[in-house]
């Protein structure tokens, strides 16, 4: 279709869906039970579960992030559009610059004048990078979202001295080379960047530098010492498992870098991609079950290498690549919109997704400190541009709203529910549910995603205090069809419903419909 020129503006609160939420209203037995307790407490929603990652791929950065000349972009380059968009998805962190291209980059290509930085080749994705958008730009980006910087090393072909220098560059506040270049490139004060990756799937064949279990250790282990040498505060994130390319022995590797890094690392990172390549949509969303499965064992591992030593530095898990991808996987073929390669185009099965990965985020909100979408424009990304504006992808929406959950208590729910079973697995519930408490304002948040494609579940609510007022605000996403996309000029048709709610409680709880193929967020006050 042609393009039409489209400004991000703000978002309204409710929006008209094909398929509503009138199921809620209708009188059916209960199926199902959740059951919330207060005192059941997993951890707290740390803010940078609300994550996202910007690569140099594709139109991530350029023609997305940055477009200088661009009637759309500010003074600096930065598109206003974009801008506006990110702090809107609530973003609270941003992973830069890879990916794969780190692997190959060198940060002090992107310092000094712009003019006079050299073009290079991407050796990652075949691309020319000019490196006009560097760590200065990069930094720059983040201040102006309202963002936490992630900045990720050059493990690969890079050493140990770079990555060094980088800290120093962005942090040192004294008069040393390095901090010299970043007020030379007009920065006084330091950028105090705090949390830094060891490098991007180094257990990938695909990766340059690619390194076995023991060589990465001992790099990591260089390369963290040296980088806190320039700066003590900073938290390092080393390379997990990347799960991406085949990688048969991911818990193998991940055991050799937690015994081999204890002490050392605050974090270690999990990459996660999944598809609906058998067009089954309950499969498709039953992927909950691995992703529950590799946090927890994880976690596991964590708790094994840390085991008689006290006073350890506690580690995390960061999630820090995570998203639908299987379409499109390759070719550079350039569409009429100016679509190009990784540029997944989401539909809303799709954005149910990002509620199952975000309620299992949640549950174990005791150890995932850290989550990433991979991407945040264009690449596989929920805000998709071209030169005359943009439109908001389906998976916008639940990210968004799950964002407001951040600093909640995640609490350990009780659910029963109609389940189903997915080969050989063991069964699991068609209701795939998290819990939160923002205790400043006593209301809980109930995450239901109906996994079902034709059933509509009545469940019962309880809260074992007694303390329901029974009313607040639901938060829906529902549509008739599961293959529905958006496009330029045409992205409201898969948006989500916001309206009062007010339940009749029946004791402790009360009894609610949770559609077929749905994605509800209940915000229930409490009586304090």
């Amino acid at each position: 279709m042609p393009v039409t020129r489209r400004v991000f503006s703000a978002l309204p609160l409710a929006a008209p869906l094909i398929a509503t939420s009138r199921a809620t209203s209708r009188t059916l037995a209960p199926e199902a039970r959740i059951k919330i307790d207060t005192e059941r407490i997993v951890g707290e929603v740390h803010p940078h579960v609300f994550g996202n990652f910007a690569e140099h791929l594709g139109r991530c950065i350029y023609g997305g992030i940055y477009e200088e000349g661009s009637p759309l972009s500010d003074s600096e380059g930065y598109r206003k559009d974009v801008m506006e968009a990110v702090r809107g998805l609530g973003v609270t962190l941003l992973r830069w610059p890879g990916g794969n291209f780190v692997s190959g980059y060198n940060w002090k290509d992107g310092i000094g004048p712009k003019d006079r930085r050299p073009t290079r080749p991407d050796q990652a994705w075949g691309d020319l990078d000019s490196n006009r958008f560097g760590t200065g730009e990069f930094l720059r980006y983040c201040e102006k979202t309202g963002v936490d910087p992630y900045i990720c090393i050059n493990a690969g072909l890079g050493t140990v001295n770079e990555a060094r220098e980088w800290v120093e560059y962005c942090n040192e506040p004294r008069r040393t080379s390095w901090s010299d270049a970043r007020r030379r490139d007009g920065r006084e004060k330091p950028w105090g960047v705090k949390i830094w990756g060891l490098g991007n799937e180094i257990d990938g064949p695909w990766q340059l530098g690619h390194k076995n279990s023991g060589d990465y250790v001992k790099f990591a282990r260089e390369a963290g010492k040296a980088m806190r040498r320039a700066d003590e505060s900073i938290q390092l994130v080393a390379s997990g498992s990347s799960n991406f390319g085949g990688n048969a022995d991911w818990i193998g590797w991940n055991r050799d870098v937690l015994e081999g890094l204890k002490g050392e690392i605050d974090y270690i990172s999990l990459h996660t991609y999944i598809g609906n390549r058998e067009n089954d949509f309950e499969r498709f969303l039953a992927v909950s079950q691995e992703i529950d499965y590799r946090i927890e064992v994880v976690d596991g591992m964590i708790q094994a290498a840390k085991s008689g030593r006290r006073g350890q530095r506690p580690i995390y898990i960061a999630f820090d690549e995570w998203n639908v991808w299987y379409r499109a996987r390759g070719g550079t073929t350039e569409f009429d919109i100016g679509r190009t390669r990784l540029e997944e185009i989401y539909n809303f099965e799709d954005a149910l997704a990002m509620g199952m990965f975000l309620n299992s985020f949640i549950r174990h909100a005791h150890i995932v400190k850290m989550a990433n979408l991979a991407q945040i424009v264009n690449v596989i990304a929920p805000i998709f541009t071209n030169p005359q504006g943009l439109y908001l992808q389906t998976i916008y929406f639940p990210l968004a709203e799950y964002a407001k959950q951040k600093n909640n208590l995640a609490l350990r729910a009780l659910v029963h529910s109609p389940d189903y079973k997915v080969g050989d697995r063991e069964p699991l519930p068609y209701l795939d549910v998290s819990v939160t408490h923002n205790k400043r304002e006593d209301t809980l948040y109930v995450n239901v995603l109906n996994r079902s494609e034709s059933k509509d579940i009545a469940t019962r609510i309880h809260e074992v205090d007694g303390r329901l007022r029974g009313d607040g605000e639901l938060w829906f996403l529902n549509h008739q069809n599961l293959k529905e996309t958006h496009t330029f000029g045409d992205d409201r048709k898969v948006r989500p419903e916001l309206s009062p709610f007010r339940a009749k409680l029946d004791g402790n709880g009360f009894t609610h419909v949770f559609p077929a193929h749905s994605l509800s967020i209940l915000k229930l006050n409490l009586r304090t």
